[in-house]
């Protein structure tokens, strides 16, 4: 019996071993090497155009406006260059593509980084919402990611590269309505059947799942404004369902969750980015943030009777609200 535990122990610490090597293992000779980053503006995509660039790799950062194309320039190497996007639009897709193509000169592309959250849209309930306001995230942050990715790919097999996807945790549990959530669900089936198809090519697919940054995207005020434009719009039926005391709890309440949820520290979606790009063997996921790790991820786990309290409980009750336990508020 004590041989078989010490069997097994010698077993589990050999195992950890080797994971701690195998992930440690590098490329070798990155200068040279191109990486496509769309979302570069401002926040994620920004700091991570930044440092890789700092790394010596030939970084090329896709921005929606040419203001951020100045500005992220103007702090940068020669190195890197810039081009407009819109992810939304097929024919600057296509103009992109067409750039990165003769940037790369024949080399291929060795990394695109997908990081796009599509327009300021506030998470709502379902009913404040149209079709519309579903589709214009959707053809940013799914539809147009899904896009470019399709065209570069003859260029990641080429170059035998990576492709590392950013995914908000809201990829791993749904709680409000919009298209947010359902973008991040579609980047995440996206990615894990383009893993198992490209890994015949020697491209390798990971998925970086980050929590809530203090980045341009995540804005408190943002949020009230485009709240308020929503229930502007409601029926007199609808704003009589839900109240107007709900319109202020529910508001005061996704500020407040993403004013305790936001981390300061941005590194921590870089590093795991950085990895994915350069380990020799990158991991499937990442998770960056203390409550990507722990509660989204335990969410997502848990029981739905269990998830589906506890968010309630983060949320108020529409005044015509059928519970016949009332939610408690609590702050996140």
């Amino acid at each position: 019996s004590d041989s078989l535990h010490i069997a097994i122990l010698a077993s589990i610490i050999s195992l950890i071993i080797y994971w701690l090597v195998r992930d440690s293992r590098r490329v070798g000779n990155l200068s040279g090497k191109h990486i496509f980053i769309t979302g570069c503006d401002t926040g994620l995509g920004n700091s991570l155009a930044k440092w890789l660039d700092k790394r010596g790799f030939c970084v090329i950062a896709a921005c929606a406006t040419e203001k951020g194309s100045q500005e992220l320039r103007s702090c940068s190497s020669l190195l890197l260059k810039t081009v407009n996007l819109n992810l939304a639009d097929s024919n600057s897709i296509a103009r992109a593509v067409l750039f990165v193509t003769e940037e790369t000169a024949g080399k291929g592309l060795f990394g695109l980084v997908s990081n796009a959250e599509g327009p300021a849209a506030a998470a709502a309930p379902t009913d404040w919402l149209k079709t519309e306001d579903f589709r214009s995230v959707l053809d940013v942050s799914l539809l147009g990611l899904i896009e470019i990715t399709l065209k570069l790919l003859p260029l990641l097999k080429k170059a035998e590269g990576r492709v590392v996807n950013l995914i908000n945790a809201r990829g791993l549990m749904a709680f409000v309505g919009g298209g947010y959530s359902l973008s991040k669900w579609g980047m995440e089936a996206f990615s894990d059947t383009l893993r198992r198809e490209m890994q015949h090519f020697g491209v390798k697919v990971s998925i970086v799942e980050h929590g809530f940054f203090k980045a341009g995207v995540v804005n408190s005020d943002v949020i009230k404004r485009n709240l308020l434009r929503l229930w502007n719009r409601l029926t007199p039926e609808i704003k009589d369902s839900y109240g107007e005391k709900y319109f202020v709890e529910y508001t005061k309440a996704q500020r407040s969750s993403v004013k305790r949820l936001c981390d300061s520290d941005i590194s921590k979606v870089v590093k795991c980015t950085e990895h994915a790009l350069i380990a020799k063997y990158p991991r499937t996921r990442y998770r960056a943030g203390w409550d990507a790790k722990f509660f989204w991820l335990l969410l997502s786990y848990a029981p739905s009777c269990l998830s589906d309290m506890l968010l309630c409980m983060t949320l108020p009750a529409p005044a015509a609200s059928k519970r016949t336990v009332p939610g408690v508020l609590i702050n996140i």
